[in-house]
């Protein structure tokens, strides 16, 4: 399957590429996923649409039977891979769970910009990334995935979000045919 169509007011949400993630082994190589999910803010950013790029910075409370243990984190751990190429218009939002819009303000901040549609991708597939495009189905957004330009720690976890979740929450494309939807869209 692939996107069929971006809305005027589609925003891109870049989850997790941070340092201290992306250096852990995954199951596809993230400079491939780093790589395409910089391309895609580029074409946001060239098209003048909104990027939002989203970091972790801790977990939520609670009790689980399985946690990573992240341990003493080193310093720049949280810090955005710089392949993403930061620029001053991004918008950043840091959180403390698995998606990107519990008590973060991110709806807000989409709804402000007129937002009606996202694109996710980042890391990890089953965890960010899936819990975020919920979110962002849930509240009424259309959502885009950009199947390529994401990976979890495994691939088992990646292939289930990939083909039986996201279908359910929106529709996925490659990196390539999100900016040529973007492209043909804004010519």
């Amino acid at each position: 399957m692939t996107a069929t169509l971006l809305d005027p007011g589609t925003a891109l949400i870049v989850v997790d590429l941070q340092k201290g993630i992306v250096g852990q082994p995954m199951a596809h190589p993230t400079d491939r996923v780093v790589a395409r999910a910089a391309g895609l803010a580029a074409a946001f950013r060239r098209h003048g649409l909104p990027v939002v790029l989203v970091t972790v910075s801790g977990g939520a409370p609670g009790r689980t039977e399985l946690r990573r243990n992240l341990g003493d984190r080193p310093p720049g751990w949280d810090e955005l891979v710089p392949e993403l190429q930061a620029q001053p218009g991004d918008h950043r939002i840091g959180k403390r769970t698995w998606g990107a819009f519990t008590a973060t303000g991110l709806e807000g901040l989409l709804r402000a910009l007129a937002a009606t549609q996202v694109v996710i991708a980042g890391i990890a597939t089953s965890i960010g990334v899936e819990s975020t495009a919920r979110q962002a189905y849930e509240l009424g957004f259309n959502v885009t995935l950009a199947r390529d330009a994401m990976t979890d720690f495994s691939a088992e976890a990646h292939d289930n979000s990939i083909q039986r979740i996201f279908p359910r929450l929106g529709e996925t494309a490659t990196a390539d045919e999100i900016v040529a939807l973007l492209d043909r869209r804004m010519a």
